[in-house]
């Protein structure tokens, strides 16, 4: 039987593990915390993501705690005139299959944590380094196995041990995150939608959809920043600051903002595309292989089909560098695109097509040409 280890315990670190499980291959995670913890704040899961995680036997879990927005609305930042609305809810559900789901990260986190038995993820585990196939950990234990997944988010091990280390480009873009009760700004319109307010910039937005079960609302905002050194989603920022940036906005968007207590504020950096994700042994996923920009809410969805596409190559060959580089080959294209147009901030500004990456099934996805370009 094919031995996997899992480099992180990040959503898509754990998603690869549950989708090896289910295929009865023997996995172990390893972890650098010493504890999983409630970090972050939202997530935004779009239909095909929540395709993915139906398959994975999570799908009542996360709808227990979610939201589902009822409608993708764009309005303009000044005058406030909403130039689209596209049906979510029901209507996605409907028509893909799976339904828009936001929620907390820590809430995603815990319903794949408990997707996997006691003693699959090994906590404390930092990696040092990949020697010969070998994983070397910083405490100086190893392990060998017959792959190795770098699911070890934008700053990975694994990714710098196979290609060596890498310069992200900042893109001259901040964002701020905070969190408020849905209470406190209850006089606002359509708390219950997915709202972006398009800013007078491509740089310049505010983003807001609603959390546990709708008691909450999540708030991303951005502009552009000349200058910032810390490539990191959990950097203070000052409530008074994000005020100011956005005072020429709507009222309704100001309201969101003046209800805030705290806000995080983070830098946004970019890297291209790369060529390959697998020297036949080890293997990237999610942002160790595409980390991308916020602006279609991809990211995290990427790295649970990356999951998904992974396990079911590994459980169709015998040969692990003919799985790895079949599921290249079937991922690399598409991530590609979407981490290109990640950059852009156009993505669905009037009403447009987004079925493309909506209707997208990690569990049905061909995988025959891809192999076949692979070699197998």
């Amino acid at each position: 039987m094919t031995t996997v280890a899992v480099c992180g315990g990040g959503i898509g670190g754990l998603a690869t593990a549950i989708a090896l499980r289910k295929f009865g291959l023997d996995v172990t995670v390893y972890e650098q915390t010493r504890q999983f913890a409630r970090v972050g704040a939202d997530i935004n899961l779009t239909p095909n993501a929540v395709r993915a995680l139906d398959g994975l036997g999570v799908g009542p879990a996360i709808r227990d705690s979610a939201a589902r927005p009822q409608f993708r609305i764009s309005r303009t930042w000044d005058t406030g005139a909403e130039t689209s609305r596209l049906p979510m809810g029901d209507s996605a559900e409907q028509q893909y299959g799976a339904p828009q789901l936001t929620m907390h990260r820590g809430d995603l986190m815990t319903a794949l944590e408990n997707r996997l038995p006691s003693g699959t993820v090994e906590m404390g585990r930092r990696v040092g380094g990949i020697v010969d196939g070998r994983i070397e950990f910083t405490d100086g234990s190893t392990a060998s196995v017959d792959v190795i997944v770098g699911a070890d988010g934008i700053h990975s091990a694994v990714r710098t041990a196979l290609l060596g280390p890498d310069q992200p480009t900042f893109t001259g873009v901040v964002a701020f995150r905070a969190v408020v009760p849905a209470d406190r700004v209850g006089t606002v319109p359509n708390l219950d939608c997915f709202t972006k307010w398009w800013g007078p910039d491509s740089a310049t937005q505010i983003v807001t959809f609603p959390l546990n079960q709708g008691k909450d609302i999540f708030v991303f905002a951005t502009c552009g920043q000349e200058e910032w050194t810390e490539e990191s989603w959990t950097t203070p920022g000052s409530v008074t600051e994000l005020r100011e940036l956005y005072r020429h906005f709507h009222p309704e968007a100001r309201a969101l903002l003046d209800a805030c207590d705290d806000v995080l504020k983070s830098a946004l950096y970019v890297r291209d595309p790369l060529a390959s994700w697998t020297d036949g042994r080890s293997v990237l996923l999610g942002d160790a292989a595409h980390p991308m920009m916020p602006f279609m809410a991809q990211g995290a969805g990427m790295a649970i089909e990356d999951a998904v596409v992974l396990a079911r190559c590994l459980s169709l060959f015998d040969d692990p560098a003919v799985a790895l580089q079949t599921y290249q080959e079937t991922r690399l294209e598409r991530t590609s695109r979407i981490q290109r147009g990640s950059r852009s901030n156009e993505w669905l500004k009037v009403a447009g097509n987004g079925d493309w990456v909506y209707e997208y099934d990690a569990w049905q996805v061909p995988l025959e040409l891809a192999a076949a370009r692979a070699g197998a």
